[in-house]
């Protein structure tokens, strides 16, 4: 089996979609269709069940292969990273997840730390906020750019970059979206999105259980990602706070955000797993402590 038949075989094993795999690889359906049944062939055993043409499944072969390519393919992989990136120079990569989608306001961290360090790649990647602290776990990212509190013992809570004014997310037509402020205790006549696979102490940071007055504030609906949130928002099913920066990176027609006045700022700080702490992970560290907090955070 080929390096590019092995890609094939694990991506369509994760999306389970013969159209989702070819785009995601940029091929055809076909060459997808035609790379999996010659797999078949080789292997003498079907991979997929093909029988529900609206769901695609892997058999018990599939998964015993799936199980066994993995660890090979993504260490083959990291050995390619790794002498490509030697080849120009680069001796380490340091890859932060954020959780927050403003990347972009925290240029002066990126620019300093590659300025300090030429010899060290800085990688910038997406960090879903269900099960957030997985990825640092896994060793999938070395650095998660995350709010505060976080109390997990094997975590370790780097200085802080950000801290945020909070908004209230409403649908265009809500009735809040009538005011130029609103509050938790306003906020608290309406649904708010229920927990996530984290900590109850992290998601309360985020949405608290009650209001400065003590107000229940009910939190009914689950959620698994941020653009279903936005979605029901829209809708008039939710209303959420968020972050400040979502007014200038989720502009919307359908979604208004409106400032909210009785709630404190929101801290991202840096995390990492203790036991995986290297040099990359100190410098940048240091690059935030020198640098101090972003003005944003004012």
């Amino acid at each position: 089996m080929e390096l590019r038949d092995i890609e094939l075989f694990l991506t369509l094993a994760e999306e389970l979609h013969f159209g989702r795999t070819a785009a995601r690889l940029h091929v055809s359906q076909a060459r997808v269709s035609q790379a999996i049944s010659r797999q078949e062939r080789l292997l003498g055993a079907p991979l997929f069940d093909r029988s529900n043409r609206r769901q695609t499944q892997l058999t018990p072969f599939g998964q015993q292969l799936r199980d066994d390519l993995q660890p090979v393919y993504a260490g083959l992989q990291k050995t390619m990273e790794r002498a490509r990136l030697a080849a120009q120079g680069i001796t380490g990569v340091l890859r932060v997840g954020m959780l927050p989608i403003n990347a972009h306001d925290y240029r002066a961290y990126w620019e300093t730390f590659r300025t300090r360090h030429p010899q060290w790649k800085l990688r910038i990647q997406h960090a879903p906020f269900t099960d957030p602290f997985a990825g640092l776990r896994r060793g999938d990212i070395d650095v998660l750019v995350g709010w505060l509190p976080v109390e997990e013992p094997d975590l370790t809570v780097g200085p802080v970059l950000i801290a945020e004014p909070r908004v209230l997310a409403v649908a265009a037509e809500h009735e809040l979206a009538r005011h130029t402020s609103v509050t938790l205790e306003m906020a608290g006549d309406f649904q708010l999105p229920g927990g996530v696979n984290a900590p109850d102490y992290w998601f309360d940071a985020y949405i608290p259980p009650y209001s400065p007055r003590g107000r229940r504030i009910e939190r009914s609906r689950t959620v698994s990602n941020n653009e279903e949130v936005l979605t029901l928002i829209s809708t008039g099913e939710l209303v959420t706070p968020y972050p400040a920066h979502m007014i200038r990176y989720s502009a919307r027609p359908d979604i208004v955000y409106r400032p909210i006045r009785d709630i404190t700022p929101l801290p991202y700080a840096i995390l990492w797993h203790s036991e995986s702490e290297n040099d990359l992970i100190r410098a940048f560290a240091r690059t935030v402590q020198d640098l101090g907090r972003h003005p944003l955070s004012e």
